[in-house]
């Protein structure tokens, strides 16, 4: 198989995602391109376990991938909960105007 496609792909949307969190300031925006980073994982993650030798595929690649998802979704929860937090005390999703714990 070859696996350069995927590699090359999933290296694409992992650069973008860098590039959406460091460039972004809307905190939902910024979520999304972590979501976006750790589907670049995922696809990482299931294209070398389908490069792994025969004996040790049994489906590795894509239980890691089962459990990226399962981070990835109560990332989301929490993110989205945090920004809800944020809207409702600074009425704004900015993450520049959230510089403090407590005030």
């Amino acid at each position: 198989m070859n696996a350069s496609f995927p590699l090359l792909f999933a290296a694409a949307l992992f650069c973008i995602g860098v590039y959406g969190v460091l460039s972004r300031r809307n905190a939902i925006m910024v979520l999304m391109s972590v979501e976006l980073m750790l589907a670049a994982v995922i696809i990482n993650l299931v294209a070398f376990g389908a490069l792994a030798p025969v004996v040790e595929r049994e489906h590795v690649g894509q239980i890691f991938a089962l459990f990226v998802l399962a981070i990835g979704a109560a990332e989301v929860g929490i993110g989205l909960a945090i920004v809800l937090l944020l809207y409702r005390n600074r009425a704004s999703v900015n993450i520049d105007d959230a510089d403090l714990m407590k005030y």
